[in-house]
């Protein structure tokens, strides 16, 4: 432990001598060529050897050197503090005029070697000196004018410099005013300084105690003092005049008595004369900027580099943080105006913090900006480059500056309510509250998926459905007529009855033939003959003949075996009417041949009508399509089971790809809309539940669970957007759309077109006045009806078709004046969620519009279209 504590102690001892490094040289920095002035050496500390010093060849050593040691001790609440100093003196003469460096003195200290610093000195050829003294003797001459109360302007008076006279509008000017002396100033009064009219003015040095050191002017040495140095910056161009600075002296003169005793000047008096001096008035000629600024441009006239730092590389939502730009260099430093930062959309910044730290002479220093700002939506953000620009007067032309973009990660913080909490649909946006509701759980019932874009209206099976519709009303109506027209007709009815009375009367025949009545018997079957063929033909009884009625019978297809029959049998009816009974075999064979013969005409009559028919039900049997529903794909059901059990087990994101599996084969559903929306919404992500959302209320706008859920997200976001009040009417018919989708719209079009067509056929065959009424008026409603619900299918359709609604997806963007981020302003703040209309599209932007009214451009990649 003792040796640790000498170390300690020689450690401390070592480090004292080396604290000396140098020896300091206290001398005039100007001199007369005739002035012999002094030169000390000083060392601090403990006491050198081995000093040396030689004057050179440009001095004359006239005495020295004059060694010299002090010591002062302190004690100050007990402390002891103790210091030493060595000098040596030297009074020198100056050889010749010119600018020299005194040589370096050296000397030992504990063996350790020291030097001094260099010392420059002027020596002037003229001037007047007062030897050792500090200020120069006057003359004989000015003696005798400070004697008087005169004082030469040449020995007192004010100046005021610049250290440059042709500047740019804001370009810094140091104006430095001083008193320059060869008199015994005692004192002042009434001082005076310009107010620098057209410029910004700052004083950076004003010295409460006044100090003179030599200095030359105009190859004279003068004691010169600094009253004040201002800091000039002009605000406009042209020659802008500095009004001169004023200042009244006290001097004290010596007053001789008069007398030429040799005492005379052991009793001299001295009064203080007033002297008032004034600077010149001084122009400054000021060039303006030029044009071609860049927007950038801050003021700045000098030299300038920039930086910038945000004080958390990483935060979360709704806390604060600052955004530090700091801008050094030379130049108008406290004029530079605060730099624009284009912060990311929906961050609170608040009043800009600047602060600035100027060092002295005010030409150079450092000015930070702090701009504290909040972000209220999570997500990745960039501030991006700050670009500062100023004018290089040295390069003479504008620079611009821009600072590297700035990475911004924030998390979601700590909302109040907790992951549970929603907003109340009751109240405010802002309002939030725990409410013990959730969305509606998912569909896991058949989806009824269909192809993307397929809908019963305009397909080719509602056209057949429609189509069969009106062919079998004009069926119908076809029918009903042809049937109307047959009762009208009694020579048709005839015809279709000849069989029927042909065979009543063979009836009462075949009772004669029973009886043996021969002559009766032959009567009764020659009318029923007769009978057949002329209501079979439509030929009145009395204009038959054999003849004609083989004609008639050959024209209706009737085949000759059948006429020679039917011939034959007039021939022995007639012959039997003049002749005896041939016995009733033969009665008896012709019965027979007669009810054949009639049943074979009119059946081959028959088969020649029904032709046409058969065609036309081969026609109508054609029209008819084949329809077939397949069997649901095995591989889209059990997708669909699987994507239904993660979502009951809390596996949000495998049930998303699940359903959206399903969808990405072409099929589609307000089901399956729905149940990727819950699962989005129980992810988390809110966007794309809103999106799926709507994309199942534009499929199905009836779809009671999408809706609810819906509105349960849009409670969610944070833009609250009221939209301009439709007008009632469409409201309404909107309203009553939503009803049904487009598919049961298209249904019951289609049944409204068949009660249409059928009360019309009502109309057109009613026998009655009022029923013919009553199916005009009411096909006349319902064909009202079929216009509304085809306009309802296909309206519904047109707006799944288009394209024109997108959700934001991203947590916040600003909404641009043109498809441009750097040529745009920012008009408004969208966060996620909400919901767009797209108006056209150019390039990567779109022209969107919101419910109020309100337009602007977004990128396409910020929103995702329903």
């Amino acid at each position: 432990m003792k040796k640790l504590l000498i170390s300690f102690i020689l450690l401390l001892s070592v480090s004292a001598v080396y604290a000396q490094t140098s020896i300091q040289v206290q001398a005039h920095k100007v001199v007369s060529i005739d002035e012999q002035f002094n030169v000390t050496f000083v060392i601090e500390g403990a006491k050198p050897t081995d000093f040396s010093w030689e004057p050179g060849s440009d001095f004359d050593l006239v005495w020295g050197p004059q060694q010299g040691r002090s010591t002062s001790i302190q004690i100050v609440n007990g402390k002891r503090t103790e210091s030493s100093q060595t000098t040596y003196s030297y009074i020198l003469r100056p050889l010749k005029a010119g600018k020299f460096t005194l040589a370096q003195a050296s000397a030992k200290i504990k063996g350790n070697e020291i030097y001094s610093n260099p010392h420059a000195i002027e020596v002037v050829s003229s001037g007047s000196s007062s030897g050792q003294s500090s200020q120069p003797s006057q003359n004989k001459s000015t003696g005798q004018q400070a004697q008087q109360g005169n004082i030469s302007d040449s020995d007192l008076f004010l100046r005021l410099s610049l250290n440059r006279s042709e500047v740019v509008v804001g370009e810094p000017v140091v104006a430095t005013v001083k008193l320059y002396q060869r008199v015994n100033v005692s004192g002042f009064e009434g001082v005076s300084f310009p107010s620098f009219n057209g410029f910004w003015s700052q004083e950076i040095e004003a010295p409460s105690n006044i100090e003179f050191h030599r200095e030359t002017y105009d190859g004279q040495i003068y004691n010169a003092a600094v009253l004040r140095k201002f800091l000039l910056i002009p605000q406009h161009q042209g020659k802008i005049r500095i009004d001169p600075a004023e200042l009244v002296c006290l001097v004290s003169v010596r007053v001789s008595s008069g007398g030429n005793s040799i005492f005379d000047g052991f009793f001299d008096e001295y009064r203080n004369v007033r002297k008032k001096v004034q600077t010149s008035p001084v122009t400054i000629n000021v060039s303006p900027l030029p044009a071609g600024a860049p927007a950038s441009f801050a003021g700045g006239v000098g030299e300038f580099t920039i930086s910038a730092s945000v004080s958390k590389d990483s935060l979360k939502t709704h806390e604060a943080a600052s955004l530090v730009v700091t801008v050094t260099g030379k130049g108008n430093v406290s004029l530079l105006e605060t730099p624009k930062v284009s912060f990311p959309p929906d961050m609170e910044v608040y009043d800009t913090k600047v602060t600035s730290n100027i060092a002295p002479g005010g030409m150079s220093g450092t000015r930070k900006y702090e701009y504290p700002f909040i972000p209220r939506s999570h997500g990745d953000f960039v501030i991006e480059p700050i670009k500062y620009s100023y004018y290089d007067v040295n390069q003479k032309k504008y620079v611009t500056l821009e600072t590297k973009p700035i990475d911004l990660v924030v998390l979601k913080g700590n909302e109040s309510g907790g992951s549970a909490a929603v907003i109340s649909l009751e109240s405010s946006q802002k309002d939030v509250k725990n409410l013990d509701s959730d969305i509606r759980y998912i569909n896991v019932k058949d989806p009824l998926l269909s192809s993307k874009g397929h809908f019963l209206v305009g397909s080719g099976l509602f056209w057949v459905i429609a189509s069969l519709l009106v062919a079998t009303a004009v069926a119908l109506w076809l029918l009903l007529r042809r049937m109307a027209a047959r009762k009208a007709d009694i020579a048709g009815t005839k015809n279709r009855k000849a069989t029927k009375m042909a065979m009543k009367r063979l009836q009462l025949a075949g009772t004669f033939l029973k009886q043996n009545l021969y002559t009766a018997f032959y009567e009764e079957l020659h009318k029923a003959l007769l009978g057949f063929i002329s209501d079979k033909l439509t030929i009145p009884v009395a204009e038959l003949s054999k003849d004609r009625i083989s004609e008639a019978l050959k024209e209706g297809s009737v085949p000759e075996e059948y006429i020679s029959t039917f011939i034959g049998i007039l021939d022995a009816c007639e012959f039997a009417r003049y002749s005896p009974s041939t016995g009733n075999d033969a009665m008896a064979a012709h019965y027979a041949a007669a009810a054949d013969v009639i049943s074979a005409i009119d059946s081959s009559m028959k088969t020649k009508r029904s032709g046409s028919k058969s065609a036309l039900l081969a026609l109508l049997l054609m029209v008819v399509p084949f329809a077939a529903h397949a069997q649901e794909d095995a591989y889209v059901d059990s997708l669909w089971n699987a994507a239904n059990t993660a979502y009951a087990e809390g596996q949000w994101e495998v049930a998303v790809s699940g359903y959206e599996m399903i969808s990405d084969m072409g099929l589609e559903s307000a089901a399956l809309y729905c149940n990727t929306g819950n699962a989005y919404a129980k992810s988390g992500n809110v966007p794309l539940a809103i999106l799926y959302y709507e994309r199942a209320l534009k499929l199905d706008p009836s779809y009671e669970d999408a809706a609810y859920n819906l509105q349960m997200m849009n409670a969610r976001i944070q833009d609250r957007i009221d939209p301009v009040p439709e007008f009632f009417l469409t409201k309404w018919m909107k309203d009553i759309s939503y009803l049904l989708d487009t598919d049961a719209w298209a249904i019951v079009a289609l049944v409204l077109l068949g009660l249409t067509l059928a009360m019309f056929l009502l109309f057109l065959l009613a026998p009655s006045v009022a029923g013919r009424r009553t199916g005009f008026f009411t096909g006349l409603v319902f064909l009202v009806f079929l216009c509304f619900a085809s306009g309802f299918s296909v309206s519904q359709k047109k707006a799944y078709m288009s394209a024109d609604k997108a959700i934001v997806t991203r947590p916040v963007v600003s909404v641009k004046s043109s498809p441009s981020a750097e040529a745009s302003k920012d008009l408004f703040i969208l966060h996620e969620g909400t919901k767009v209309t797209v108006l056209d599209q150019v390039g990567t932007w779109n022209n969107i519009s919101l419910a109020d009214g309100r337009q602007g451009w977004l990128p396409a990649a910020a929103m995702e279209r329903i």
